[in-house]
């Protein structure tokens, strides 16, 4: 069975833009959510939404052209409704692929409120791996670009203290909101959350070397002075045939409603370097 290589960079960016799009203009979906009219001073535009919330869910789309195992399928058809859906899971794995990943930002509710797409080229996402610079660029619900988030190529080895991992976050797109930068330590993943000025707001705390016994591993967010836990962003164990057969991951953002709106989109992009740099499989 041939497999479908991915799409442009700008096709996958106008497929994430027509998904977003009610259609017609005027009528929205059930699961998704209206935000609210722009307009709320010191909030950066289409963030308004942000405000209203102290939690969110980053669901990664499964992709059909990656996987880390050699199976073969000869017919679809062949299969029973089980391993249909096994197959979906299992058919990345036809040609060791590594694809642009693709989020869908949720609330509580399950309601989609943002779409995220990865922007990269095929040498970067194939020689780099979890590794390589990434562009993701987030959007709301009518296909407007809200957040840009930028990760320059830097090693991710712990020998290296003086080449550590650094985000930058914009919104909107230009216009520097904050960073995420990491800390150097031997064993435990710790970042630093500054704003556009590269002042120290908050601090990120990992598990020993991102790996937990638990099925959900937990980022915790803490004040400046580490004494005080204000929320988490947490790697939710997908089910049995996700974490075999694929990199696709759930994570959940948990922050104090007050917080400043620029410093929750920077967490938003903190959790998708901690995605690629504890949670992406090199192929």
């Amino acid at each position: 069975m041939a497999a479908e290589l991915p799409n442009t960079i700008e096709e996958e960016v106008e497929e994430m833009r027509a998904r977003a799009a009610p259609n017609p203009p005027t009528q929205v979906h059930m699961n998704m959510y209206a935000v609210p009219s722009p307009g709320i001073p010191g909030c950066p535009p289409g963030l308004e939404y942000l405000t209203q919330v102290d939690q969110l869910l980053i669901k990664q789309k499964v992709e059909l052209v990656e996987g880390r195992v050699c199976f073969c399928i000869h017919s679809a058809a062949q299969l029973t409704v089980y391993s249909r859906a096994f197959f979906v899971l299992t058919h990345e794995a036809l040609v060791g692929f590594e694809s642009n990943n693709k989020y869908e930002v949720r609330n509580a509710m399950g309601q989609n409120v943002f779409y995220a797409v990865e922007e990269n080229d095929c040498l970067n996402r194939q020689c780099c791996g979890p590794q390589r610079p990434f562009t993701i660029r987030v959007l709301d619900n009518f296909g407007h670009e809200i957040i840009t988030i930028n990760r320059p190529l830097k090693c991710m080895s712990c020998f290296f203290p003086c080449c550590l991992q650094e985000l930058e976050v914009q919104s909107p797109p230009g216009n520097t909101v904050g960073y995420v930068i990491q800390q150097w330590h031997p064993f435990f993943p710790k970042f630093m959350v500054a704003n556009e000025h590269h002042e120290p707001v908050l601090k990120i705390h990992g598990p020993f070397c991102g790996w937990s016994c638990l099925p959900d591993v937990d980022f915790e967010i803490l004040t400046m002075d580490e004494v005080n836990k204000i929320g988490k962003i947490s790697k939710q164990w997908t089910g049995l045939l996700r974490e075999a057969f694929s990199d696709s991951d759930n994570f959940g953002i948990q922050f104090p409603l007050d917080l400043d709106v620029r410093m929750k989109a920077v967490m938003i992009g903190a959790c998708f370097l901690i995605d690629f740099m504890f949670f992406e499989t090199t192929n």
